[in-house]
């Protein structure tokens, strides 16, 4: 399961995969190099994502006719030695297509993750974002270890294939040793292939690359919009720039204060609470629920089928079955997007016909599958990031003990989650800290939205983020919604609140609340 989120992406890509199969079925200036910091960044026409961005075409040009641009941007492979070895970072923008005198600088995103590509992500959503291109130069990148900037490298996808068909929660000391087993061969991979990048890909790294990437835009200020765990990475650049922070926006808001264990607990009664949505939402519509008469049957037959499956795999992707852990992943990435709930219904009326296609093909987009069969590095480099940052460490006799507190979270996903906590346990690399430090006194106005039925970055972490920022800084709105994030609900009032600071650099009312 992402911590806190997989990149919106794999969302697109399940679109154009389903549909297809459906219709047949500190403020101070960062001491840089100095030829780093004047570089000058060589625009071109973007290619074609690496396999590490997830394949596929090149972007398509933009509405009024002008094309995406990519570039790569040197920075310190250890930012303690700035002047050592460098890494190149993929960066992708749209330029500004408004009046030249109103445009305000770059726009920064980061979509989450962590290890979402923004090369591939920005250009998939890029009309989501028109409006804020009239005075902005729309710019996404790779973050470190992610996509074509030097990405971690694990297992290959017939290796990946295998990992992901193993059973994530398991039932007795035998599949405990098997999970144990197969997570040890997967860090170990991880060492082995990518052991130079490993203890650069702290949230704290990117950041500081983030300052440097706005020095050599020409921009005074970093003006961002984080999604995820890009509200993670934006609370840290707040903390280690406050004066660098020019108008920012953080959206679908990661906990600052929560430990590893805390979050993915949080995540199982985010779930839950998305899962009890879409039950509910199933049997509330005028035509038959075709997979529950109540919203409590609803949850108990989704139960039944992961249970049978269990026992017994079904027919998913050819040459691979849907299993258990498949199907739990495949419903938890239908759950990121209220748009996604019809095929979720379709997902698994068709399972329980011993169809498992729908449900695998949701499942192998929160895994970073094409149809294809190739692996973009999301999870390599979601696991590397997570376990470089976070301190925290735990054992199979940890994870037993808390069993309890996450069924009782969630009698669906609490095994899926707190198994998950094994990922980091032999990881090369020590983690940071117990949690992110996002205080920033003294940054600008950072407006902090928080959705009430979030599943994957639950509301109340939007609160406690404007805390942890301080006073005077985090401006919270409330978005009664469901699905991960805000903006991209295309609600007006959201978006309005957006535009207008982004825009016009107006502050909305602090407990705003949007419906």
């Amino acid at each position: 399961m992402p911590n806190p989120s997989r990149l919106r992406a794999a969302l697109t890509a399940t679109v154009v995969t389903l549909s297809v199969l459906l219709a047949g079925c500190g403020g101070g200036s960062q001491e840089h190099d100095e030829d780093l910091k004047d570089q000058k960044l060589g625009w071109k026409d973007c290619p074609a994502p690496s396999e590490a961005e997830g394949g596929g075409g090149a972007p398509s040009p933009l509405p009024d006719g002008d094309k995406w641009q990519c570039a790569t941007m040197k920075a310190p492979l250890d930012w303690d030695d700035p002047k050592g070895d460098t890494i190149g970072l993929a960066l992708i923008r749209a330029k500004a297509g408004g009046e030249a005198d109103r445009r305000i600088g770059s726009l920064v995103f980061n979509f989450g993750g962590p290890g979402g590509s923004g090369v591939t992500t920005l250009p998939a959503f890029g009309q989501d974002y028109a409006k804020l291109r009239t005075r902005y130069d729309l710019v996404s990148f790779d973050p470190r270890g992610v996509g074509r900037s030097d990405p971690v490298e694990c297992l290959d996808d017939k290796q990946l294939d295998t990992y992901f068909q193993q059973d994530a929660t398991p039932d007795d000391r035998a599949e405990q040793t098997e999970l144990v087993d197969n997570t040890e061969k997967f860090n170990a991979a991880c060492e082995k292939n990518s052991k130079k990048i490993l203890p650069h890909v702290r949230t704290t790294d990117a950041a500081r690359d983030m300052d440097l990437m706005r020095q050599v835009l020409g921009d005074e200020k970093l003006h961002y919009f984080g999604i995820s765990y890009g509200t993670e990475l934006g609370g840290v650049y707040a903390h280690l720039f406050p004066k660098h922070v020019g108008r920012a926006v953080f959206d679908a808001v990661v906990d600052p204060t929560q430990t590893p264990e805390e979050s993915s607990l949080g995540q199982a009664k985010g779930f839950q609470l998305a899962l009890d949505n879409f039950a509910e939402d199933c049997v509330s519509k005028t035509e038959d629920c075709p997979i529950g008469d109540t919203a409590d049957d609803v949850k108990a037959r989704i139960a039944r089928l992961l249970k049978d499956l269990d026992r017994k795999p079904i027919p998913g992707v050819f040459p691979r079955e849907l299993t258990e852990t498949a199907a739990t992943g495949g419903i938890a990435q239908a759950l990121y997007s209220k748009d996604f709930w019809e095929y979720l219904t379709e997902g698994l009326d068709q399972a329980y016909d011993g169809d498992g296609r729908v449900l695998m093909v949701l499942s192998d987009a929160l895994n970073g599958r094409n149809e294809d069969g190739q692996y973009s590095n999301i999870t390599a480099a979601n696991v590397a990031i997570n376990c470089a940052d976070d301190k925290p460490r735990y054992d199979t006799a940890y994870v037993e003990r808390k069993l309890p507190a996450f069924r009782d979270a969630s009698p669906l996903f609490g095994d899926y989650l707190a198994w998950s906590m094994l990922g980091c346990t032999d990881w090369a690399v020590a983690g940071a800290a117990d949690h992110p430090d996002v205080a920033a006194p003294g940054a600008a106005p950072i407006l902090v939205i928080g959705n009430t039925g979030d599943p994957a970055t639950p509301y109340e972490g939007a609160g406690r983020m404007v805390d942890a920022l301080g006073k005077g800084v985090g401006v919270e709105l409330t978005y009664k919604g469901q699905g991960h994030g805000a903006y991209d609900s295309k609600n007006r009032c959201v978006q309005d609140a957006v535009h207008g600071y982004l825009l016009d650099g107006k502050v909305p009312a602090a407990g705003t609340v949007c419906s």
